[in-house]
């Protein structure tokens, strides 16, 4: 592939709502959060930003945006000026935040942690977090153990580190001071939760990342039953 990976296909397609389950999932994940006006809100790996702007869109929060990749950050600049929305967006890691301790009263993370180092994020998150804050996350989730070569084959591709059952996100989550962590039991099916995704084409892209997202297709055929996510949702004391 030339050295190409996922994330340079998800960043020269524009892909919004790349996580499982895409916008509907998110609105649905903050229902029953009491998100006001006077909220404090980060969306921690944006992406393009779509699930950014509609949580300025629904509850007219205090908005930030925290993304890494620049391709990224730029079509996400470009969507909050044509939306008018006063987002404040920042380009970063989710691994070491340039934030104060105690800014925000939410976090939202979807499909961020699995491809970062997942203890220093969520201790991350915790440290922004006011007492009382929440997080919300999306994140992959594997329904069963795999042998080696399985999950060497996934987090190759993914370019990820580990690959975390419900419990073990449980653990993690725990272990770095968050309370109540809630994490639901539904047993989602990656290949068939990937609603009508939205794109933002790069003028010039590889051919090759084609042949990325085939693969990713490919990897979500094969292990249809055991690749899946979870919603966990837990709070700072």
């Amino acid at each position: 592939m030339g050295g190409l990976t996922y994330f340079d296909f998800l960043a020269k397609f524009g892909v919004g709502g790349a996580h499982p389950g895409g916008i509907g999932l998110t609105k649905n994940m903050l229902l029953n959060e009491n998100i006001t006006e006077q909220s404090f809100v980060l969306d921690a790996g944006c992406g393009t930003g779509q699930s950014t702007a509609y949580l300025y869109q629904q509850y007219k929060a205090n908005v930030w945006g925290l993304e890494i990749n620049p391709i990224m950050i730029e079509k996400a600049k470009d969507r909050f000026k044509n939306l008018k929305m006063p987002i404040q967006l920042t380009q970063g890691s989710v691994e070491s935040m340039p934030f104060e301790d105690n800014t925000f009263d939410f976090v939202l993370s979807e499909s961020v942690l699995a491809f970062v180092n997942k203890p220093n994020a969520i201790q991350e998150f915790y440290r922004v977090l006011k007492p009382g804050g929440r997080i919300i996350a999306n994140e992959m989730t594997i329904n069963q153990p795999l042998n080696d070569l399985e999950a060497s084959e996934i987090k190759q591709f993914y370019a990820i580190d580990s690959l975390l059952l419900e419990n073990d996100w449980k653990e993690m989550f725990e272990a770095a001071g968050f309370q109540n962590v809630q994490i639901t039991g539904q047993i989602y099916d990656l290949k068939h939760s990937a609603p009508a995704q939205e794109f933002n084409f790069s003028r010039n892209f590889e051919p090759e990342l084609f042949g990325i997202l085939n693969q990713h297709g490919n990897m979500l055929v094969k292990y249809h039953d055991v690749l899946s996510y979870r919603i966990i949702s837990c709070s700072k004391n």
